[in-house]
């Protein structure tokens, strides 16, 4: 029979149920405190009782005796020193463990490792997960009944100083949409097995649960009654019942951006402390598809100390449980001061369900999961021996068997403290079910205690009950190693820093598809984070600004829909949304609420420019001027751009809001439906401009009619600008029409649009340039070749899009079947447009197939001091929706002149930088690694090639100098991991890309600078770049043309907005501005801090900052930020550093190193920080 046996992988909106209150609910601690009473009296050994050595010593009457008693003092403590305190058996008399809020560290003196690239030190630890993957020889071996591992074995003596203590944790995994959408998985299950746990877990004291999903436990407590509330917080206060992770969801770890980590987490973790009281502090993560390094330092600075984790490599999981390193200490490897070190403990088989968990013999184990049997609608076990109920008959027989595997596993970890998760998705959904479980497993669990010669105590548990129990052991009994790094965190467990993907769960099936799958919803999904981050901001200013005034309407009507827009956000980041990885009606689901909350936001905002432009306007409610200059018409098309169309004589404004915290100069662009048209600044100024025509993915028709009217603008931080567009205008030149050069296939014609200028392209070869780069063009092929620069020097580019065939690939997989094959071939259409202010190549190509399924756009930008004037912009449509594209994947290739040496670096959530390395011994799809925003090459002379992306996709470098990025992909088949179909609901979408190429300027040794080290950061310059692509600045035009003369006769308002002071440094990112309960913004004082703010500073690459000083570019340094007079017109109040939830106001629990000033931002790169406030409007500001 298999040994993969398992479940898995083996529209009623949830609105908001917050009603308004005058205060949130305290905790008084991180998680309720387990009552004395939920432990064995007699499970837990004797605290090390430290009697004063003195008190046994009698009066010495001699010096003889004093000398032999002060020989034998020093003996005895540097025996101390040297080897600890004995430790007690596990005989001695118990003693009651009381769960803290938090515990003190171990003072030490960190180890770091200086980089020989360019200077930076990386932390020292343990273990890397480079150093695994070095190591790993990726055979695949038959390990017998554990068909991953080895046949365990264990003397039996190993129990006999420190008893085994195993904690049975009963769970059930509610996945908020996948098969299902998430209400209806709440109707049909979810609901029932809320019910059940607070019945089943009322009824006896004894038993435990957990509960991870905060988006089914909202939906219930809108159900609940009183008396079920009551309950169900009394279990959790009780110890009984604990709330582990208490994200929103339990989010995916290789797509999710971390800002919506976090807005995800605080969604789930504030509603279950206004709701219940408690704060998790214990992460519980059994099914991501791979894990990010993010999110453990997003967890710790949260406030978390604890977190398991299951799906990571088989063969590191066999690594790890051969040298006893499954639970250790997960370090950033930029954290040289080991401030971010968390505790983690990984699960060393298949799955999480019952036959992967109990022990390494998952025929035995899957007998002990009760509901496989008749009466219940779950699998029968396929090794052929099925569940027996317990009885007084067969309970030794039984208890012996269970204890066997117990004792195994245990030895697969340094301590005798176990966990044995006990559940699957979707299990006790009834009463019966659950005293199933639990009956049998409570007779199981008498036998075992009830006999002292087995040394081993057996309970049902909670997350924390476990962690508790551990740590107290591992503070008696010293685990750790001789040179091992550990942590001061917690001894006897060894540091380890790294990621945890490609994750593979058996042969060389490797979930590297779900990095693409589903494209354009991962867009959608970066689109609603940057348009809810920018509702959030505006959000705040305008409470900000109106906290008395009529204009304080708007914001509050709107509360109830903002926190609908961040649950939904935080819906999609489930480990089956933003994955692509559910059924199509769910992905729809999905889609329709992210596209309601998008234009309720857009909606809001339109309204929210307006009262900052004017803040005595009072019909805030009502319609506004405004609307988006972009929108959908539904939730699965291609956002389009409004064309403003303008009568001689009339103007139509246009209203820029930058979302960034510096100043922005960057060209912008809208649609106008004809050319003779020009751009207005506020005073009235003439703004040079250029006009291009707009093309479209069709063949027979690329000209769309209208055209794309281009100026540079200037938009202050988090502020708003306005330009006017108008016709007609005499004393402003109309906008400058690009010049056009065309090769056309031979099938069509090309009519030159009015009013532009045609010639035909002649040569092999086109260029266009701009004052920082020249791009070179294969004519023939319409592909980017080269970029050479004013020094002379030039980097290969060579692109290249290809499509890989594949068979068994599916919704996770991707299992090619050979090398990525070119589609494009000679002779298909290329236009280029040059003008003022932009330079475009756009390719239509010719393809085997009738409609190509793929064309793009090369732009360069002519901005001097932006951004845009050092990016390459690459613009690619894809449709791959038609039958002939079944089981083909497309990719966009660079082959460059970089010699990287078989290494690159892909980010982390938009977070951090990680080394990926090609290894020959691991296939094809096991070398892609994802690509939520960055990735880049560099070679040792200092040139580094970087690609920016608007969204997540999957990357590869599979042979030296090669970059390529997976950007969609059709599959017919499932690949049998439980989602039960494939991936064929593809949509035509846009993906952009933006490329720099950057030399670093220092001398750098080629021998010593090989690319070996783990945390290389992205220049200033790209983390500029990055900024600019995924928060771009939001365009709000009028709804009506208004006539040029009116308008210069009105008194209207300001048309300007500049908030801060002055703009933020270039390293200081503004994370997110928001006020976290909306709802009881009038019911709270400005001593409640109703504000709050997230801040990072970036790590930078200093050896690449040449383009940092044209721009202008201030960083942050060691000089601290005065938030107090960050805002013009705004007083900072009552300022107050908090957790990364906004929950926790004790800094010194988080981790935290750098010294907190009253204030005042002074962070040490990579560190985010929060901080709670309040704003009132200055007395002597308006």
């Amino acid at each position: 029979m298999s040994f993969f046996a398992g479940n898995r992988r083996g529209t009623t909106s949830l609105l908001p149920s917050i009603s308004p209150r005058p205060r949130p609910r305290k905790s008084s601690s991180f998680i309720s405190t387990p009552s004395s009473s939920s432990f064995s009296p007699s499970f837990f050994p004797s605290s090390r009782r430290r009697n004063t050595f003195f008190s046994f010593i009698p009066s010495p009457n001699s010096f003889i005796f004093t000398v032999s008693f002060v020989v034998f003092f020093v003996f005895f403590v540097i025996v101390l020193l040297l080897y600890g305190f004995p430790h007690l058996s596990s005989s001695s008399s118990p003693v009651t463990v009381i769960s803290s809020s938090r515990h003190s560290s171990i003072p030490r003196t960190p180890r770091v490792r200086r980089s020989q690239i360019n200077g930076t030190v990386e932390a020292v630890v343990d273990i890397t997960t480079k150093d695994l993957y070095d190591r790993i020889e990726f055979s695949d071996l038959d390990g017998g009944a554990w068909k991953q591992g080895w046949e365990v074995k264990y003397v039996g003596d190993e129990w006999d100083d420190e008893k085994l203590k195993v904690f049975v944790v009963p769970h059930s995994h509610n996945d908020p949409g996948w098969k299902m959408t998430v209400e209806e998985y709440y109707n049909a299950q979810s609901k029932n097995i809320l019910d059940t746990i607070v019945d089943t877990l009322s009824w006896n004291k004894r038993r435990k649960f957990i509960w991870e999903e905060m988006s089914y436990l909202e939906r219930w407590w809108r159900d609940a009654s009183n008396s079920k509330r009551e309950l169900f917080i009394k279990l959790v206060k009780d110890g009984q019942l604990e709330i582990v992770g208490g994200g929103w969801v339990m989010n995916d770890e290789a797509n999710s951006h971390y800002f919506s980590i976090i807005e995800q987490m605080i969604a789930g973790n504030m509603w279950l402390n206004d709701t219940i009281g408690v704060v998790p502090r214990n992460a519980w993560a059994i099914d991501p598809f791979g894990y990010s390094s993010t999110m453990a330092y997003l967890l710790r600075r949260m406030g978390f100390q604890n977190m398991l984790i299951q799906r990571t490599h088989y063969e590191v999981k066999k690594e790890l449980a051969l040298h006893k390193n499954l639970e250790y200490i997960w370090r950033q490897n930029w954290d040289v001061a080991e401030t971010t070190d968390i505790f983690v403990h990984m699960m060393p088989f298949y799955s999480y369900d019952i036959p992967h968990t109990c022990g390494p013999e998952p025929a035995i184990c899957c007998q002990f999961d009760f509901a496989r049997t008749r009466g219940f609608n779950y699998e029968f076990c396929p090794w052929g021996k099925h569940p027996e109920e317990i009885n007084s008959e067969n309970v030794k027989e039984r208890a012996l068997l269970l204890l066997d595997q117990y004792k195994k596993k245990s030895t697969l970890y340094r301590t005798n403290t176990l966990l044995v998760p006990l559940g699957d998705d979707f299990r006790y959904v009834n009463a019966k079910e659950a005293d199933a479980q639990f009956q049998n497993y409570e007779q199981l669990f008498e036998y075992i205690n009830s006999n002292s010669t087995l040394n081993a105590q057996v309970q049902f548990g909670t997350l924390d009950d476990y962690f508790q129990t551990l740590r107290d052991e591992a503070s008696r009994i010293n685990y750790g190693r001789h040179d091992e790094v550990g942590s001061g965190e917690i001894e006897g467990f060894p540091s380890l820093s790294g990621d945890f993907f490609t994750y593979a769960d058996r042969q060389q099936d490797y979930w590297s598809g779900y990095y693409v799958s589903r494209p354009f919803f991962k867009a959608v999904d970066r689109v609603l984070e940057q348009t809810l981050r920018a509702s959030d901001i505006l959000f705040g200013l305008v409470l900000g600004y109106c906290q008395n005034l009529p204009c304080t309407k708007l914001p509050f009507s709107f509360s109830y829909k903002l926190i609908a827009a961040r649950r939904n956000l935080a819906l999609f980041q489930h480990h089956d949304g933003v994955t692509g990885t559910a059924k199509n009606h769910v992905v729809e689901d999905y889609g329709v609420r992210m596209h309601t909350s998008l234009q309720d936001l857009q909606l809001f905002m339109s309204k929210a420019i307006e009262i900052l432009l004017d803040h005595e306007k009072t019909d805030s409610v009502m319609q506004s001027m405004f609307e988006p200059e972009q929108v959908r018409s539904a939730y699965d098309v291609q956002p389009m751009h409004k064309s403003l169309s303008i009568l001689d004589g009339h103007i139509h404004s246009v209203v820029l809001f930058n979302p960034l915290e510096q100043t922005r100069d960057e060209i912008v662009m809208t649609i106008v439906d004809k050319p003779d048209v020009c751009v207005f600044l506020t005073n009235w100024s003439c703004v040079e401009s250029q006009i291009s025509p707009e093309w479209k993915h069709d063949g027979m028709k690329l000209f769309s009619g209208k055209h794309r009217l281009y100026w540079k603008a200037s938009v202050p931080a988090v502020g708003l600008q306005t330009y006017y567009i108008a016709s007609g205008m005499s004393n402003c030149k109309t906008a400058k029409p690009a010049e056009l050069r065309y090769s056309i296939d031979d099938a069509f014609t090309f009519a030159c649009p009015i009013p532009y200028v045609c010639t035909k392209l002649v040569g092999d070869m086109a260029e266009i340039n701009n004052n920082f780069q020249t791009l070179t063009f294969d004519v023939k092929y319409g592909l980017l070749q080269k970029t050479m620069y004013k020094d002379g020097s030039e980097i290969i580019l060579s692109e290249e899009i290809s499509m890989y065939s594949s068979y068994g690939s599916g919704a996770y997989l991707f299992k090619p079947t050979d090398e990525a094959r070119s589609v494009i071939e000679g002779g298909g259409t290329l236009i280029i447009s040059e003008g003022s202010h932009i330079k475009e190549l756009y390719s239509y190509p010719k393809t085997e197939w009738n409609n190509p399924p793929i064309s793009h756009s090369t732009r360069i930008y002519n901005g001097e001091g932006t951004v845009q004037g050092f990016l390459i912009e690459k613009e690619y449509h894809v449709e791959i929706g038609s039958h002939e594209f079944n089981d083909k994947e497309v990719i966009a290739r660079f082959k460059t002149s970089i010699n990287n040496q078989r290494v690159f670096y892909s980010d982390l959530n938009g977070f951090q930088m990680s080394r990926r390395e090609r290894y020959n011994k691991i296939p094809l799809q096991g070398n892609y690694y994802p690509m939520p925003s960055l990735a880049f090459l560099q070679d040792p002379k200092g040139y580094r090639f970087s690609v920016h992306s608007r969204q997540s996709v999957g990357a590869a470098s599979l042979k030296n100098g090669w970059l390529e990025m997976m950007l969609d992909r059709r599959l017919v088949n499932d690949d049998n991991r439980g989602l039960g179909q494939g991936v064929m609901d593809n949509r035509p979408m846009k993906m952009i890309f933006h490329i720099i190429n950057e030399l670093n300027n220092s001398v750098l040794d080629p021998a010593t600078a090989s690319s070996t080290a783990s945390s290389l950061q992205p220049s200033i310059l790209s983390h500029l770049v990055g900024a600019h692509l995924n928060y771009p600045m939001h365009a709000f035009v009028t709804k009506e043309q208004r006539k040029m003369l009116s308008l210069l006769s009105s008194s209207s308002p300001s048309k300007i907005f500049s908030p801060l002071q002055s703009p933020l440094p270039c390293d200081l990112h503004i994370v997110g501005f928001k006020i976290p309960r909306p709802l009881w913004f009038t019911h709270m004082s400005p001593t409640d801090l109703r504000f709050a703010l997230i801040f990072q500073r970036r790590g930078w690459d200093s050896s690449y900052s040449k383009a940092g000083h044209v721009l202008q570019c201030s960083n942050l340094v060691d000089q601290p930020v005065d938030l107090f007079s960050m805002f013009k017109h705004l007083a900072v109040s009552n300022l107050k550093p908090t957790s990364l939830n906004l929950l926790h106001d004790d800094t010194d629990m988080l981790g935290y190193s750098h010294e907190q000033q009253q204030g005042h931002i002074l962070l040490p790169p990579m560190e985010l920080q929060a901080y709670k406030l309040d704003l009132r409007v200055r007395t002597d500001a308006i």
